[in-house]
């Protein structure tokens, strides 16, 4: 059977140049502890009607809550002597987490009868919040109810104020975006003379990344910024940006001389690039921290998905043809996906999300954000020939190289800019893949075993012990462990 070939274009008209690569720290494969954790629940007291429950944690601690049980009937009225009653049917009515005091989470429980009571839960230092599954493990301890399901759970007592639909979303998404105007130097090809040059202006899409009292940060694509065709410098180095609401844009002007030149307008922001890498198409630049607010002081920047699904929305918001930013709305449809883009006269593999959500030309760089209004990547490319296939950079791609681009040009070293990596000299491959759904989140995902198939000499992972036929469970990078549950996994982090 023939394999289709897909045509795979890049949705904005810059292109981008090599980053160097070098050799830099190690990694580590070994099992590390996990943050803390609940280990058990029990009741440890009971005084009148009030029981008192213990939690008890992982690294030793305890905290405890109290229920409050309903009170025994009245006798009968008019002579009859009444029964004792049973005990009052009290019920949960919600659980809510109502006060945070550093590491410290306070929940309240919301009883029918109208009363509360409350337990806290600390959080370890390096770990994270309690999660909706930790309190579902502990009502089935509680209350000895194992036939309630977590979706039951979630949708009878966890409340976070009310649900918010995609709109509230998108509104919330689109204070931390903004479209991007890169300018460059190019020959003029409407003449015949060999050094006659024009101003040339390329349009994509960003999101805000950091903010700071001095400076705030946008993350784009590196073909955004770059333009191979430029006399001169490649990197663009006159940058603005537009916020949502506050948009304007560039026109061009001819002065007196009939020079060409770029006026940009009032709404305009001036950023400078700080470092990207064509091998994952992104990039940073940013702005003056004054120079944004005075624009909106309401923007702030994007928040990171833990994972990305298959199946889940994926809200892309950019700068589409160059008429302003806008929101498009599709599925996750394929988790990881090789493609292959000439960037910069180089073929190149990248790791990408598939995704039915349109994007045009002057996406590049725009978000792309799950149904909670959390960024799982970067658009950067569409199918040419069929406008329900376009990639974005993923998640895991777009945090670890955005956090090495900011690591290596605040470093205090001038000759480290952009994106380096360390080369472990170890091939691998997935075996035994497998789809495994799990139903109390209501996700799914594909799980592989990671076999070592390639170990170079003189490497890293020679001298680690990695010998072919190995089979690696997890990476330990700085203390972290990792799970190696996917091929690429390696590549990622």
């Amino acid at each position: 059977m023939k394999r289709k070939k897909l045509f795979i274009k890049l949705i904005c008209g810059a292109l981008c140049a090599i980053t160097t690569f070098t050799l830099s720290g190690c990694f580590v494969f070994e099992r590390e502890g996990y943050p803390v954790s609940i280990t058990s629940i029990e009741k440890t007291a009971t005084d009148g009607l009030v029981d008192t429950y213990t939690i008890y944690y992982s690294d030793g601690s305890t905290t405890t809550f109290e229920v409050t049980n309903g009170s025994n009937g009245e006798d009968g009225k008019d002579g009859v002597d009444g029964k004792d009653g049973e005990d009052g049917s009290v019920s949960i009515c919600s659980i809510q987490k109502t006060a945070t005091s550093g590491l410290v989470d306070t929940y309240t429980i919301y009883y029918s009868d109208d009363s509360t009571s409350t337990f806290t839960v600390t959080n370890g230092e390096d770990g994270e919040d309690v999660t909706a599954m930790d309190l579902y493990e502990t009502y089935k301890q509680v209350y000895h109810d194992d036939s309630m399901t977590y979706a039951e759970f979630l949708s009878l007592y966890l409340t976070d104020g009310g649900e918010k639909d995609d709109s509230q979303v998108i509104g919330e998404c689109l204070l931390s975006v903004a479209k991007v105007y890169c300018e460059f130097t190019e020959l003029n090809e409407d003449t015949d003379e060999t050094n006659d040059t024009k101003p040339a202006v390329y349009t994509g899409a960003s999101v805000i990344y950091q903010m700071d009292e001095t400076y705030t940060y946008f993350l784009t694509n590196y073909h955004v910024v770059y333009d191979k065709k430029a006399v001169g410098e490649k990197i663009s180095q006159t940058i603005y940006c537009y916020l949502y609401g506050s948009e304007g844009g560039p026109s061009k002007k001819t002065a007196t001389d009939g020079s060409v030149y770029v006026e940009y307008g009032d709404y305009a922001i001036a950023c400078e690039y700080i470092g990207g890498a064509v091998q994952y198409d992104i990039a940073i630049i940013r702005a003056k921290t004054e120079d944004v607010k005075a624009i909106n002081s309401d923007v702030k920047p994007i928040q990171f998905a833990q994972e990305y699904y298959v199946g889940q929305s994926a809200i892309a918001i950019g700068n589409p043809n160059s008429d302003g930013i806008s929101v498009t709305e599709g599925i996750v449809s394929v988790d990881n996906e090789y493609i292959e883009l000439n960037i910069d006269g180089t073929k190149r593999s990248y790791r990408s999300i598939r995704m039915d959500t349109a994007i045009y030309g002057g996406n590049s760089g725009g978000g792309l954000f799950n149904s909670k209004g959390e960024l799982i990547g970067i658009a950067n490319a569409g199918n040419v020939t069929d406008q329900n296939i376009n990639f974005a950079v993923p998640l895991q791609i777009v945090e670890n190289v955005a956090s090495n681009i900011m690591y290596h040009y605040a470093d205090g070293d001038d000759s480290t800019n952009g994106v380096y990596k360390i080369t472990l000299g170890v091939g691998v491959k997935g075996q035994n893949s497998k789809y495994e759904y799990d139903k109390t989140s209501g996700y799914g995902r594909i799980r592989e075993e990671v076999l070592v198939g390639i170990v170079n000499s003189g490497s890293i992972s020679e001298a680690m012990g990695l010998q072919v036929g190995d089979i690696l469970k997890a990476i330990v990078i700085d203390g972290e462990r990792l799970e190696l549950d996917r091929y690429f996994r390696i590549g990622d982090y």
